[in-house]
């Protein structure tokens, strides 16, 4: 096979006869999976002694094992092992993988999901329609099932609060509905707030989706906003962060994904809530996985399950149900934990973002990255940083006069946070702050990835160690750095769009493993993920921007120090 993508399978209504041919045993299958254990996620239990005939990179059919007596079928014996579906992920933004969609389908098959729904918001906001373009483009080449979810708040708020790269508006939105096949729903709808209260531009970008008969994601804080938000046509939401709400939304219709992460990321926020899954069993976490995606964007007879007419993306699990091999269209692409030649040909040859997507960092020079210090006794409005990350606290301290920051660092645990505008559409617009309990004790930390317009977030203890991080990331065009001592001490380069590597995923993991350990060296106690959501001004209480200080729900801009 020359290429390994989406298309490789051709659309069911033109293989129908031929896969009733080959279930019912006139027609050879390409492939038999045999010995296995089968997984169904639509009755939920294990069936023994089974084996798969698939043809066309599509399953014909799942027969009771020794049903195939031909004599040209390739055979895969799974030695007693479980087949199941694919993994489908029904809410992700590719670009938060810091590599490209063709990159990360290495990681995705490696790990069992064979379709994603991606909301490319991150790239949206920095390179508006030509940004999500270039997106679609990378992912029809990728060897992954890859949608996307239209970015609907793009900027995040307004242009008083932020300065973004992009602004997707309800008629470019339209456009991307009815220009690309596989945008099937509208990405997450962020301003709750705005849509709650009746904006006119939100809702016009929902009428945008819900005129096409497309589903709308949502994202919401708040069990006052529940109901207006889910009469407003918004039926899915990944952010319940507790069971009240999730028990309202549940009740108004709106599906709830759960998530979780590792206890350092600022998505460990459901570690009750995904027990759901975990203490439910096998067979149905694994239906939640796969058939309830592919559900919810009216997806069940293409994916999710092991029906005759489906996909071959095809998951072998071991007895601890973790993914073994995986199989893409019906081509082998991992085999015992390790990707197959088919597979690595196919990520050999990656999209080439435009040109214009590998410039998009524009600074000013003379940048002044640090506030005046106060010569008189001034209270601070800070930003306080506390595990897991994504709620930031609002706490004010009270500055005396002093000889220098240090003394005020050393007396309050604070730092430097600087967010500098990088999309050259304004004057240089710099805003700074103060970190409360960040925990870094020397140098700066820096990121091109500072949510959701992207621009740069610089933290640090001096002006010129931030200067040194600001520097890096202009001359790589992005990226996510460690400086300590006037020196980079570890960076993860990110060229596209000041936001995704160009490398391969497994490069790009062996420069983020070099980038976390200089990062806890650093003392700083979120990581860099939860760095990047200082800027991220929907979510409570506290945020920067280019602009200044946030204070969210008030939505209004703060000055950094106010009179004692």
């Amino acid at each position: 096979m020359s290429t390994l993508t989406r298309f490789s399978v051709q659309p069911l209504s033109t293989m129908t006869r031929r896969l009733a041919d080959v279930a019912s045993a006139r027609r050879e299958p390409d492939l038999v999976i045999q010995g296995a254990r089968v997984l169904s996620t639509y009755s939920e239990r294990f069936l023994d002694g089974r084996e798969v005939w698939i043809s066309g990179g599509r399953i014909a059919a799942v027969k009771p094992a020794g049903s195939y007596r031909g004599a040209s079928a390739k055979l895969y014996d799974a030695k007693g092992g479980i087949i199941a579906p694919g993994l489908v992920d029904p809410h992700i933004h590719i670009e938060s993988s810091m590599v490209t969609a063709c990159a990360y389908a290495e990681a995705a098959l490696l790990n069992g999901t064979t379709t994603i729904f991606c909301d490319s918001h991150e790239i949206g906001n920095v390179m508006d329609v030509e940004g999500v373009e270039a997106m679609l483009e990378d992912a029809r080449q990728a060897p992954l099932s890859i949608f996307l979810t239209v970015p609907s708040t793009v900027p995040a708020t307004t242009p008083d609060l932020e300065t973004a790269g992009g602004d997707l508006t309800p008629d470019k939105i339209a456009a991307l509905f009815d220009k690309w096949p596989e945008a099937v729903a509208l990405g997450e709808k962020m301003d709750f707030v705005p849509v709650a209260m009746g904006d006119e531009r939100s809702h016009a970008i929902l009428a945008a989706a819900l005129e096409r008969s497309r589903p709308v994601s949502g994202h919401v804080y708040g069990r006052e906003f529940v109901a207006a938000y889910a009469a407003s046509g918004v039926t899915d939401t990944h952010e319940a962060i507790d069971r009240d709400i999730a028990d309202d939304l549940l009740e108004a219709g709106v599906w709830i994904f759960l998530r979780g992460g590792p206890p350092t990321t600022p998505w460990h926020s459901l570690p009750q809530a995904i027990k759901t899954i975990t203490e439910l069993g096998p067979e149905e976490a694994w239906a939640m996985g796969s058939l309830h995606g592919a559900t919810r964007f009216g997806m069940e007879g293409e994916i999710g399950g092991l029906g005759g007419g489906r996909r071959a993306d095809l998951v072998l699990l071991n007895d601890d149900l973790t993914p073994v091999s995986t199989w893409y269209g019906g081509e082998l692409v991992v085999d015992g934990k390790k990707i197959t030649p088919i597979l690595d040909e196919a990520l050999s040859k990656p999209y080439r973002y435009p040109d214009t997507a590998y410039h998009t960092v524009k600074l000013p020079k003379n940048l002044k990255l640090t506030p005046e210090l106060p010569t008189e006794t001034v209270v601070a409005h800070t930003i306080r940083t506390e595990l897991p990350g994504i709620t930031l606290g609002h706490v004010t301290v009270t500055l005396e006069p002093a000889n220098d920051w240090q003394a005020h660092f050393d007396k309050h645990d604070l730092c430097f946070v600087t967010v500098v505008e990088r999309h050259g559409k304004s004057a240089g617009n710099v805003a700074h702050g103060l970190l409360n309990g960040f925990g870094l004790r020397q140098g700066a930390v820096a990121s091109s990835v500072g949510h959701d317009s992207h621009n740069i977030i610089v933290a640090g203890t001096n002006a010129a160690d931030m200067q040194v991080a600001l520097d890096a990331i202009e001359e790589k065009q992005g990226g996510v750095c460690v400086v300590m001592d006037g020196k980079v001490t570890a960076m993860v380069p990110l060229p596209i769009a000041g936001l995704l590597s160009d490398k391969r995923v497994h490069h790009v993991a062996d420069e983020v493993k070099a980038l976390k350990l200089e990062w806890e060296k650093a003392g700083c106690t979120i990581a860099y993920m939860g760095f990047n959501l200082i800027p991220l001004s929907v979510i409570p209480e506290i945020r920067i921007t280019d602009k200044g200080l946030v204070l969210v729900p008030e939505m209004v801009i703060s000055p950094l120090f106010e009179k004692a």
